[in-house]
């Protein structure tokens, strides 16, 4: 941030990558400083010279003496945040940021807003009690999260790609790719995805990149600051950069520049501003222990190589215990056992529901789509279920209502928790439907036509294989002075792949005993 007479200390109110510790706490008050009458400065000797002893440790600091402080104030909005404290926003206005439009405008659309009312946790809310929180929630904290590391990586990308833009330009990209990496998301995340955008080959990435080179694009070209710098003379976002960032997937037509490509790992890889947030987040607001994730120190020993993105041996043991943390959370909150019931009973009715309701393909229908929250769903089965609409209408309302009333119809039977190392390599890429048809072939002949449903989990798209995704980590040994790819490295070895990919759900245990054994005989367990 910049200010007549210097820079506002935003260490005061959240911690950036470099946070220092605090040795002496009475020299705090001399970080911000205004002016105060000479008689009254003077009676405080004590506290200048605390300052001064303060200000020599640390020179390189951005804790310089600010005055026009109200002036910064009007730049900057926080935000609480239960993970970072505090987030800062950029707004526009008399004494805001330069440009056209500010952080604060696009969060105030509606395409934002909408995120309120979509869960982060799609069906696992009806689990954990406190897991109400939302799509917009971590959208901030991603955004947050992929700024600070930005700041962190710009000058080791300035030295690796030359054509580096100025650190407001990087950081705000990245916060902006942050912001908008989900807006996408239909009611129920993922799952809106795999049961019902699946129809057109799509997913809320496609959509959303529709969405940022569209709708979105005029007010991220118009974005002239991040909360911590202006931009150059004659630098802007260009829209196609962000949608670029927020998916794995090539973007047609784009060729990306060479400091551009390198950050990407940063929002899609294995180590992510996304995942960095959502698995603190998520574990803090279920109530679920992961253990220890210190994010910070995996930014801190990060940067860019001629290699691209690159973690410092000293932080190796910090992201294997991340990815440790990342897969308990899949396995205990997103793939927990009476979640995916809710969403076996679920995908029963989301598809016809959702034929209904919307229609069709979203990309066709963007103005139907972006009222279409989990809020206005379930308002429309209860109507439904209340009595309102055709027969087909009231059928589904009913059966929505048992589902939101926890009322299951189908029991856990199986669940193959075995590691992935021991698994056969066709089994991670078998389907839901071919897993249940070879289930049926080894079931006696008698038994082969009962009800059962199965769940693989490793065909989500949210599923995490540790086996696969660590595999292109790049990490530098200093003491041989050389790059190693993770999967080579026996921390990374040691990474536990034991997740519950497969299940078998059926109305009773009644046949349990045979679907176990046709299942292990399946996965030759």
């Amino acid at each position: 941030m910049k200010a007549a007479g210097g820079d506002l200390d935003q260490s005061l109110v959240e911690a950036r990558v470099w946070a220092f510790a605090v040795w002496h706490p009475i020299a705090l008050p001399g970080l911000v400083r205004f002016p105060v009458p000479t008689p009254i400065e003077e009676l405080d000797p004590f506290r200048e010279s605390s300052r001064q002893v303060f200000m020599a440790r640390w020179p390189a600091r951005d804790n310089r003496t600010v005055t026009g402080a109200p002036l910064e104030y009007s730049r900057v909005n926080l935000s609480s945040d239960p993970i970072y404290r505090y987030l800062r926003i950029t707004k526009g206005g008399p004494g805001g940021v330069p440009g056209d439009a500010a952080e604060q405008d696009l969060l105030d659309g509606a395409w934002l807003q909408r995120l309120r009312r979509i869960h982060q946790l799609q069906s696992a809310w009806w689990v954990f009690a406190t897991a109400e929180h939302s799509r917009f929630q971590h959208a901030l904290g991603a955004m947050h999260l992929a700024g600070e590391w930005a700041h962190h990586l710009h000058p080791t990308l300035s030295a690796s790609c030359k054509d580096t833009p100025s650190v407001g330009l990087v950081e705000e990209t990245m916060r902006i790719a942050g912001l908008l990496h989900d807006v996408g998301h239909g009611p129920f995340g993922h799952f809106f995805d795999e049961n019902y955008l699946d129809t057109w080959g799509i997913d809320h990435e496609v959509i959303g990149r529709s969405l940022v080179t569209g709708p979105l694009a005029p007010l991220v070209s118009a974005l002239g600051a991040s909360p911590g710098a202006d931009f150059e003379p004659g630098e802007s976002i260009d829209p196609s950069w962000v949608a670029y960032l927020i998916s794995s997937a090539d973007l047609e037509g784009f060729n990306a520049p060479q400091w551009l490509a390198a950050l990407k790992p940063a929002m899609v890889g294995a180590y992510s501003a996304d995942n960095m947030d959502y698995v603190p987040r998520d574990s803090y607001i279920c109530g679920v222990a992961v253990g220890p994730v210190d994010v910070q120190r995996i930014i801190h020993y990060s940067f860019i190589s001629d290699r691209g993105l690159a973690l410092h041996a000293h932080a190796a043991e910090a992201l294997y215990m991340f990815l440790n943390a990342r897969l308990y959370l899949y396995s205990q909150v997103y793939f927990h056992r009476t979640v995916r019931r809710i969403d076996l009973q679920l995908r029963e009715v989301f598809r016809p529901t959702l034929e209904l309701v919307l229609g069709g393909n979203p990309l066709e229908r963007m103005d139907r789509y972006q009222g279409l929250t989990e809020w206005s769903l379930l308002s429309e089965v209860d109507r439904w279920a209340a009595g309102e609409g055709d027969a087909r209408r009231r059928e589904l309302g009913r059966a929505w209502a048992e589902v939101v009333a926890r009322k299951l119809k189908w029991k856990l039977i199986y669940q193959g928790l075995t590691d992935a190392r021991e698994i056969p390599s066709g089994a991670l890429s078998v389907t839901r439907e071919e897993f249940a048809a070879h289930i049926r072939e080894r079931l006696p002949q008698r038994l082969r036509g009962i009800e059962f449903e199965v769940d693989v989990a490793a065909q989500e798209s949210r599923a995490f294989n540790p086996m696969t995704e660590t595999a292109d980590i790049l990490i530098y040994e200093p003491l041989e002075d050389r790059y190693q790819q993770s999967r080579v490295l026996d921390l990374f070895k040691r990474l536990p792949a034991r997740m519950a990919l497969f299940r078998i759900f059926a109305r009773d245990d009644a046949h349990g005993p045979e679907l176990i054994k046709a299942a292990n005989a399946v996965l030759k367990v």
